[in-house]
């Protein structure tokens, strides 16, 4: 699919984001291990999410969705059945690395792939973990997708991450649920906390401390009826549209105010945003508000160290924001970039190319020079959702209409994208 995006010369309106991704992944499993049913408010509509709930299907779980809204009927921690054939976690790296936690204790066989991309993406950060809890896995070539888990009994271990990661913090406490003792999981540097949260509210054993999360095995979760907030990380495109265009006038409703996550909103302040939280409160253990954003004139910044890790997800579309500021960008420490959907180092740096920014690009990071036009050009996805959002931001501020090839990866997390995005720009 093509998009045309026009350039513009500000944006205005409101925005209702998806439901957070990374929250409906973790309902959408814990609710499928839970007893009784759960009804699951503003799930992501986004396709990787999906796939989350296409592979819990898979192991005997009952789920209904209409539109946003998903019921559960779980099954207990001893519940799930083996599936029928390789489960297909699609496009999606949190499905995969988190169900492994949770396929690692089951009394039976499974395999679990997905598409092109994913089968690229490295699986040895999991693997190691789950081997030391007694798990055997094994993969292609060793560490990539598919992976064949045989299941069986699992022991607590007491693990130090070795990377900033949430996805495998959440495998090994999902694999803890089922350990008997207590699982305890190390971090050096604070990754979101949304598995915390979610294991507490469904009932789970779990002691948060900082720097150290433990789990105690084999209690039973208990259904519930959640919310998912408003996702940060979709909110991010258009929170930088309306820094590019000036007299720019946004208002994000319901968005996820998670602490872990308020990185990028600090970021955005530090680089000239005014941004104001209105209508503060909680839902089902996460802070939600409504965000307004304005810019007088994007300073740019530095991401490096802790901060890099905080905004992984975000670095492609602040990387426009870097070259339209005036200080530029310099992103280091980002060598996880490169093995997302795509290396997204490279593919940031050829749409750029093709638009006539400047970028210099190191192994783990690159610089941005601020002060930097785009231009009309043709530019692609290349099959990566936030490539494709990223490219749409960028095309706002052209000198002329751009075309995004291969723009329906924006679904993988945002199906309602384009559509938002004409609503604040016509």
């Amino acid at each position: 699919m093509r998009q045309e995006i026009s350039p513009v010369a500000s944006v205005s309106g409101a925005v209702n984001p998806p439901g957070d991704k990374s929250i409906s992944h973790r309902y959408g499993m814990l609710s499928a291990l839970a007893e009784g049913e759960s009804r699951l408010h503003n799930y992501s509509s986004g396709a990787d999410c999906h796939s989350t709930l296409g592979c819990v299907r898979a192991l005997g779980v009952e789920v209904e969705t209409s539109g946003t809204e998903v019921t559960v009927k779980g099954r207990g921690l001893r519940g799930w059945q083996a599936p029928a054939e390789m489960l297909d976690a699609g496009n999606s790296g949190s499905t995969i690395r988190m169900m492994a936690g949770l396929l690692a204790a089951q009394p039976f066989v499974s395999r679990i792939g997905g598409d092109e991309s994913l089968s690229k993406r490295p699986m040895d950060r999991i693997m190691r973990p789950l081997g030391e809890m007694g798990a055997r896995i094994a993969a292609r070539d060793g560490r990539f997708p598919p992976l064949e888990i045989s299941g069986g009994v699992l022991k607590a271990i007491d693990y130090a991450l070795p990377m900033a990661s949430a996805q495998v913090k959440t495998c090994v406490l999902f694999g803890g649920l089922f350990a008997d003792g207590e699982t305890v999981v190390r971090e050096t540097v604070r990754t979101r906390d949304h598995s915390e949260i979610a294991l507490r509210e469904f009932g789970a054993d779990i002691d948060v401390q900082r720097g150290r999360i433990a789990i105690r095995g084999n209690k039973s979760l208990q259904a519930r009826e959640l919310t998912v907030p408003g996702d940060l990380s979709s909110a991010a495109f258009f929170l930088v549209a309306a820094m590019i265009r000036p007299d720019s006038h946004l208002v994000l409703s319901g968005v996820g105010m998670n602490p872990t996550r308020s990185a990028l909103l600090d970021f955005l302040v530090g680089a000239g945003a005014e941004i104001k939280v209105l209508n503060l409160g909680q839902a089902s253990g996460e802070l939600v508000g409504d965000l307004q954003v304005r810019c007088r004139v994007p300073r740019g910044g530095i991401i490096e160290k802790e901060l890099t890790a905080a905004l992984i997800d975000e670095i492609p579309v602040l990387a426009v924001l870097g070259a339209i500021s005036t200080q530029g960008l310099v992103v280091r420490d980002a060598a996880e970039l490169r093995v997302k959907e795509t290396d997204r180092i490279a593919t940031v740096a050829e749409n750029f190319r093709r638009m006539g920014v400047q970028m210099e690009v190191k192994p783990d990071g690159f610089e941005i020079p601020g002060n930097q036009k785009f231009h009309a050009a043709e530019l692609d996805s290349f099959g990566d959702h936030r490539i494709a959002m990223a490219a749409a931001i960028a095309a706002l501020a052209a000198d002329g209409r751009c075309v995004i090839e291969n723009a329906e990866a924006a679904s993988v997390s945002y199906p309602a994208f384009w559509e938002t995005l004409r609503g604040i720009t016509e």
